[in-house]
């Protein structure tokens, strides 16, 4: 048998292609991708029990002003803070899942209303670690960055 350059090109195409992922989301991508609109609706609404049911224990939460939070202490943050957002917009998300774990993606756009009436905008660049834990996945870290 002879193998020829032209062989081995396809051949090194055909395995790139298929450990490249799947071509379209499948079940592990929309469950992601459902929790992340359920972390996002929790937000909005300061809803701490959807956010904690979302959020692994270990949970490292960090803010773009450096400051890191654990789950009990985001929790509590959200259960005493003095705003609310109007509105929060989670674009362009980007969910790309790796074995048991997925790397999450996307700006972070809205503004925070404070009770004094004080307005300010936020528009950040998110990174979450999520982490399957037998058929659900849940938030492992955060990390933002101010654009």
């Amino acid at each position: 048998m002879t193998i020829t350059r032209r062989d081995l090109a396809i051949s090194a195409l055909a395995l790139s292609l298929l450990t490249a992922g799947p071509a379209f989301p499948g079940a592990d991508e929309d469950a992601i991708a459902k929790n992340l609109e359920a972390f996002r609706a929790a937000q909005v609404a300061g809803n701490t029990e959807v956010l904690a049911s979302l959020c692994m224990d270990e949970l490292s939460y960090s803010h773009s002003s450096a400051k890191i939070d654990t789950k009990a202490s985001l929790l509590e943050g959200i259960a005493k803070a003095n705003y609310k957002w109007a509105p929060l917009e989670y674009k362009d998300p980007t969910i790309r899942v790796v074995g048991s774990a997925a790397i999450v993606r996307f700006n972070f756009v809205g503004e925070q209303e404070f009770t004094d009436g004080k307005k300010t905008p936020q528009n950040l660049h998110i990174l979450m670690n999520w982490v399957k834990q037998g058929n659900d996945w849940k938030l492992l870290s955060r990390a933002a960055t101010k654009l």
